[in-house]
């Protein structure tokens, strides 16, 4: 006896009946099988065709939602690593050749260049002559001399005969001191006419009458707040702690209004003639003011225009609107102005029917690869390397005091080519779409090739600089004072400041002593007209230099 099975019919039978047994359990589950294919057949697949159908749809959906939040997570993490080395990072954006090669990974490409390149990237020797190490101590400084004589000598000095002479020296310093200056007028009556009205000398002019800072210590203030960024605030506690002079703020900031006012003449002279140089480079920056009221600070800007080797100035603005430039650029000046990439310049530009040409920075397109170097490092390193090699150029250039028509003539024959190859790269990326548009490099992409007409002005202008780095050096001392005095007093206020700003940043530029400056002009200005003027603005004043001839304190 042995089981036959066929499915769930299971019989047992004798081996010899099992293939007429196996045969009719297979007939009876083929009609079986049949009955329920028929079955199927008639029914309705459609509602599970369409749940299919749409189950596809939700996974393609989800792929492509998933795909979404990883390019977001990893633009996320691209942003939050930017803001961490801004805020913890080096500040320079120096790259060496071994950092290049480092973003490259391909060090065979410094010896592959490109003759252009090549000749770009090499700097002409130049023999200079070593120079004489400067003394230990200025010869300027006065000299106080003690003379120590030997006991010996002291009881008998008709014994001894002096043979020589040890001298050592120290540097020392005597702290800064108040004093008061007190003039007096003395009245006289004529021995011989004894009916004449009696004499004396006139008052000197002052800045105010019956005002009690002298100009010596208006320009200690200015100098103390807008060079050395020291607040009133501090300074009011040195005085009262150092020297128990008790100047409370309030009196501090009417001298500052009241010196920014007798030296608005001086600023407008600067004024004039930075603008009349056709060439300007103008940058902001915003700075904090108080408005009544609001219970809080708000935002304005200082606008700063200057011309390279020239002074600078500074104008106050409440917002960052394109009408703005129209207080800082006057309606007479036709020329370039040179610029970053805000939008408003260009508007500007726009609005002054083509009499402006609008020069772009390469300094900030170059920060923006620099940006991108940690998520797109060989592209980025190859992009920064050109535009090294441009800088090279203008280094050779500076090195050999070019003038306009040689810079010119240089920029034509070495930086035009490098410029056209990175062009040409930037724009196959383009379209290419190898990076997202929101991606640091990506970003970097977008905002050198929109400004690329303006990249390229200063190839044809021998007048024009490759970036706009001077103005940015020239607005510095601004930004290290506002994390010191925090804030403007009012909007009013930051005009004056402005004024400041614009007479002690150029005595910077022309390697003069703001202080010998402001103590010279303002004990100068209550006697001056109108006319004077232009001979006490920095540049002239830096190569006249009057003395001051001011009585010591007894």
């Amino acid at each position: 006896m042995e089981w036959i099975c066929a499915g769930r019919n299971c019989v047992r039978g004798m081996s010899g009946k099992g293939e007429t047994i196996r045969a009719k359990i297979f007939s009876k589950s083929l009609n079986n099988m049949g009955a329920a294919t028929s079955e199927c057949a008639t029914m309705n697949t459609a509602p599970l065709t369409a749940e299919l159908s749409a189950l596809r749809e939700l996974v393609v959906t989800l792929k492509q939602a998933l795909e979404l939040s990883r390019q977001e997570n990893t633009l996320l993490r691209q942003k939050i690593d930017s803001l961490v080395r801004r805020v913890f990072g080096a500040s320079s954006e120096k790259l060496d050749r071994a950092q290049l090669e480092l973003l490259l990974q391909l060090p065979a490409l410094a010896e592959i260049a490109t003759p252009a390149a090549a000749v770009a990237e090499t700097k002409v020797s130049v023999s200079r002559s070593r120079k004489d190490r400067a003394p230990r101590l200025p010869d300027n400084l006065p000299v106080v001399e003690e003379v120590i004589e030997p006991e010996p000598v002291k009881a008998a000095p008709e014994q001894w005969r002096c043979i020589g002479q040890e001298v050592s020296e120290q540097l020392d310093y005597e702290p800064a001191r108040f004093l008061r200056r007190r003039t007096v007028r003395k009245k006289y009556v004529s021995r011989v006419d004894l009916d004449r009205s009696p004499v004396i000398a006139p008052l000197p002019e002052r800045l105010q009458d019956r005002s009690l800072p002298a100009p010596g210590l208006l320009a200690q203030i200015l100098v103390a707040k807008y060079c050395d960024h020291l607040s009133l605030y501090r300074q009011e506690q040195i005085f009262a702690r150092r020297h128990q002079v008790h100047l409370p703020r309030q009196t501090l900031a009417r001298w500052v209004e009241l010196a920014a006012d007798w030296l608005q003449p001086v600023y407008e002279q600067i004024r004039t003639g930075v603008m009349a140089g056709g060439y300007v480079q103008v940058d902001e920056t915003p700075v904090n003011y108080l408005e009544p009221g609001h219970g809080r600070t708000k935002q304005g800007y200082f606008w700063t225009a200057g011309c390279p080797k020239g002074d600078v100035f500074f104008r106050w603005e409440t917002s960052r609107a394109t009408a703005c430039l129209d207080q800082v650029v006057p309606p007479t000046f036709t020329g370039t102005v040179q610029s970053d990439g805000y939008p408003a310049y260009r508007a500007f530009v726009n609005g002054r029917n083509a009499v402006i040409t609008l020069a772009g920075c390469w300094a900030y397109v170059r920060r923006k690869f620099y940006e991108a170097s940690e998520t797109a490092p060989q592209m980025s390193g190859w992009l920064l390397r050109q535009i090294q090699h441009l800088y090279h150029v203008e280094a050779s250039l500076r090195e050999h005091r070019a003038g306009p028509k040689l810079r010119a003539a240089v920029r034509a024959s070495h930086s035009r080519p490098i410029i056209e190859r990175v062009e040409k790269v930037l724009l196959r990326l383009k379209v290419r779409g190898r990076y997202l548009p929101q991606s640091s490099l990506g970003q970097a992409i977008d905002y050198a090739l929109g400004q690329w007409p303006t990249l390229t002005v200063y190839l044809n202008n021998g007048r024009v600089e490759i970036d706009n780095n001077l103005v940015e050096n020239a607005i510095r001392p601004t930004a290290i004072g506002k994390k010191n005095w925090l804030f403007i007093g009012d909007a009013g206020a930051g005009q004056r400041s402005a004024i400041i700003y614009t007479v002690i940043e150029s005595c910077r530029r022309r390697g003069l002593d703001p202080y010998a400056y402001l103590l010279d002009v303002l004990t100068r200005l209550p006697n001056m007209t109108n006319r004077q003027i232009p001979g006490v603005v920095p540049v002239v004043w830096g190569k006249i230099q009057p003395p001051l001839q001011v009585q010591p304190a007894s």
